[in-house]
């Protein structure tokens, strides 16, 4: 049978950045991979699956309407317990930052199997940003046995933290391995409003706002900096806002956004749809983490709606700029990249930290130096020192 590796997930970020390794994995004769979902998110997951034929061996399906943190972790704690307790794996594979990730360790410690941590180390150094997911992360740090840190950086938080050198392996960040399946040159979109767009002659901004700190005055703030910049750059700049399905972000964004001729307000899109609409757009505004580090690697500049990040490396490129949730300094920052060239073209081409592409590939070798199926420990990505 093998080494039986169990990939627990549960919202889309962690589906993109898992779904390239599980197809890696599967390729290991050495390996029975199988997949176990929490599904807390249910729609936006499922259209992952789909786009990288995945097709999980347990679903819990345990979102349910109006879903607190507690709800979310109980219920994965409770049918993960039943799932580690039937299959017996050798190693689970938890992603990032979510309350599925965390509980999941936690069961596997609970069960004594072995946990590795793809996307390790990454800190903010404040437990409320971004909330809960800089807990969920250290938490779960402290349960692993392997530690998949995509940076230097993040392996040197790890050092700090006490977590043990032999256990660390710097393997740049999978994300950049899904866009090598997603990005094509000659991509049509099934959203037909975005084939329609005129992406040479608009300075097209792509948004996304959506994450629980920036609820209330802060998305509001976001939103009324956007709309007084689309009121200014009425012929040059269209924004595309894929508004998250939370009734707190939609209700936000359609009231003060709604009805404008150069802002398009979607529903979220599917992983193909975002990261083509990505490669072809002027620049991205957004508060999410997972965009910081897919975006720069398409030649995009950034400007990153919160006030703290757990991703400096990006900051410390040129690829990203913090610009938080103040109104005036939103405005600012996005009328600078639209109309000074050299400024947009200084973080257009500074060099992405997060990856080459091979993480994916480094993460197998891993654990198989970790299993003895191989002597040779695999070679650190350089990047993101």
């Amino acid at each position: 049978m093998g080494i039986k590796i169990m990939a627990v997930f549960g919202t889309r970020p962690e589906a993109i950045k898992m779904a390239p390794l599980i197809k890696a994995l599967e390729k290991e004769k050495e390996f029975d991979t199988q997949v176990a979902v929490t599904a807390q998110h249910r729609e936006m997951l499922d259209q992952v699956l789909r786009l990288f034929n995945i097709v999980p061996q347990y679903d819990l399906n345990i979102m349910r309407e109006r879903q607190t943190l507690s709800d979310i972790t109980t219920a994965a704690i409770d049918g993960l317990d039943r799932v580690f307790l039937k299959e017996k794996p050798n190693l689970v594979l938890v992603h990032g930052d979510t309350t599925t990730t965390f509980a999941a360790a936690l069961v596997a410690f609970y069960h004594k199997i072995k946990v590795g941590h793809v996307e390790a180390g990454l800190r903010s150094f404040n437990k409320w940003f971004p909330y809960p997911e800089e807990i969920n992360r250290k938490l779960t740090g402290v349960l692993a046995d392997l530690h998949f840190a995509p940076t230097k950086r993040a392996k040197l938080n790890l050092l700090n933290e006490g977590v043990e050198e032999e256990s660390i392996f710097v393997t740049g960040n999978t994300v950049i391995d899904a866009m090598s399946y997603t990005v094509k040159k000659d991509y049509t979109f099934r959203e037909e409003r975005l084939n329609r767009i005129d992406y040479k002659n608009k300075k097209v901004i792509v948004v996304t706002a959506h994450r629980r700190e920036n609820w209330g005055a802060p998305l509001e703030n976001i939103c009324n900096a956007i709309k007084d910049i689309a009121k200014s750059y009425k012929e040059e700049v269209y924004f595309i806002y894929p508004v998250h399905m939370n009734p707190v972000v939609k209700n936000t964004a359609h009231k003060i956004l709604g009805g404008f001729d150069n802002v398009l307000l979607l529903d979220p899109l599917e992983t193909d749809e975002m990261h083509n609409l990505l490669a072809r757009c002027y620049m991205v505004m957004t508060d999410s983490g997972g965009l910081q580090e897919e975006v720069p690697s398409l030649g995009k500049p950034v400007l990153v709606l919160r006030d703290v990040t757990e991703r400096p490396e990006a900051k410390e490129a040129g690829t990203v700029k913090l610009v938080g949730t103040d109104y005036e300094r939103i405005f600012k920052e996005a009328k600078l990249l639209i109309e000074d060239e050299n400024e947009y073209k200084k973080m257009a081409n500074a060099v992405n930290p997060y990856g080459d592409g091979k993480a994916s590939v480094r993460i197998v070798g891993a654990i198989k130096y970790f299993f003895g199926l191989s002597k040779e420990k695999p070679e650190e990505y350089e990047g993101g020192g």
